[in-house]
């Protein structure tokens, strides 16, 4: 697909909702060919550059739907907080975004092991999950006194 057929293609599947303009299309365009998850297919029409996933944006973009399917299912400080009611504190704020920073190194974890299994990382960060759980498993019932 060349960048306008994409344009085209996800204001279709929004219903109009959104238009995205070429500043955020081809720079996106752009990364994703230096990153190696598409590449550009020679065929491609005088002026127009057409674009398609490799094996490796394939499994990116797998990856990434995975992940919004664990998200929706699993989510830690996401949309439990939606429903607050007043202004959210901005203790309860940073707690948030230190939660989504764990997340975060969480999954570069994962694709750590993936790439470069461990055992004794995979030991390393049991350890250091089981301890986070059993401290934050404490908070949690120490508030039910």
């Amino acid at each position: 697909m060349s960048g306008a057929e994409i344009m085209r293609e996800i204001e279709d599947k929004t219903s109009r909702r959104w238009k995205p303009s070429p500043g955020s299309v081809y720079p996106l365009l752009s990364w994703l060919l230096d990153s190696g998850y598409t590449k550009e297919l020679s065929d491609s029409e005088a002026g127009v550059r057409r674009y398609e996933l490799t094996k490796e944006g394939k499994k990116f973009f797998e990856e990434h739907e995975q992940r919004k399917s664990q998200d929706r299912s699993a989510r830690f400080f996401g949309s439990q907080f939606d429903d607050w009611e007043g202004a959210m504190p901005e203790e309860a704020r940073e707690l948030v975004e230190s939660w989504h920073n764990m997340r975060r190194a969480g999954r570069a974890l994962r694709r750590k092991l993936r790439d470069d299994y461990s055992e004794a990382l995979v030991t390393q960060a049991k350890k250091l999950v089981d301890d986070f759980v059993e401290k934050i498993s404490r908070l949690s019932e120490a508030e039910k006194v």
